[in-house]
């Protein structure tokens, strides 16, 4: 029997009326719109695959999954049908791509890159709401950094790790985590880049709620070291909020889109 032809996705959304990535019985999910939108094209059940399940109100700007269908698609008009199924929901499909029958959007990536945006603002947001973390008095971004090293490297990551967390190991290796400054119309916005080829449940969040924990001067900076090292998760600091999150991009070996 010949197998069903594969194709990559590449998926931007926003979370906020999503109760997560993963299909839900009763509740709205990314995975369940663009599955009822594949059943449009295709009717029968379908089930898509993804590099990573983001929680409710997370973001995805370069979230990757694959599907397997009966036809052999053009990727473009694969994409363009898609996004006219999506509508009016808040996702789109930015890329598509055939790929090789044993390609998996999940277990083929070598990398997952995060983003998080904080905006350091005392007028309430206008247009930024639902997509940052707010707090209404500026961080010392400094004794952050300062801070975030401790966290770099291959460490037992069980303080910042859910306590519903399904990974077998809290052991993960942490390859990147960055911040940076960034000037907007709407007022400076802290952005954390973190990178590694997996995360634990919640871990970015927490890491980012406990750093934002030192820069408002609660916590000095080599109290985070002390917190990985307790491997207790009432050691973590406050875990920040889903709406400032964002899945930004997945690393192959073989890209399968092309810029």
């Amino acid at each position: 029997m010949r197998p069903m032809p594969r194709y990559a996705l590449k998926i931007e959304y926003n979370g906020a009326p999503f109760a997560g990535w993963q299909r839900q019985a009763d509740q709205p999910s990314v995975q369940g719109a663009i599955e009822a939108a594949l059943a449009r094209l295709e009717p029968g059940p379908h089930t898509i695959a993804a590099a990573g399940r983001t929680d409710a109100g997370v973001h995805g700007l370069g979230q990757v999954a694959h599907c397997d269908l009966q036809k052999n698609w053009n990727p473009f008009r694969l994409s363009e049908a898609l996004n006219y199924h999506l509508k009016p929901a808040p996702v789109s499909i930015v890329g598509a791509a055939r790929v090789a029958d044993d390609w998996h959007a999940r277990f083929s990536a070598l990398e997952r890159r995060y983003l998080y945006r904080l905006l350091m603002r005392r007028a309430p947001a206008t247009h930024q709401v639902g997509l940052v973390w707010q707090v209404r008095y500026d961080l010392d971004i400094d004794l952050m950094r300062d801070a975030a090293k401790a966290l770099i490297g291959l460490h037992d990551f069980t303080t910042f790790r859910s306590t519903i967390c399904q990974a077998k190991s809290p052991v993960k290796t942490l390859d990147e985590l960055r911040m940076e400054s960034v000037k907007t119309p709407g007022g400076t916005e802290l952005h954390f880049h973190l990178r590694a080829r997996s995360f634990l449940h919640n871990q970015v969040r927490s890491i980012v709620g406990t750093l934002e924990r030192v820069g408002a001067g609660s916590w000095p900076p080599e109290r985070v070291a002390a917190a990985l090292a307790a491997r207790e998760r009432s050691a973590c600091g406050p875990v920040s909020p889903p709406q400032g999150l964002y899945l930004s991009e997945v690393e192959y070996s073989d890209p399968p889109f092309s810029e």
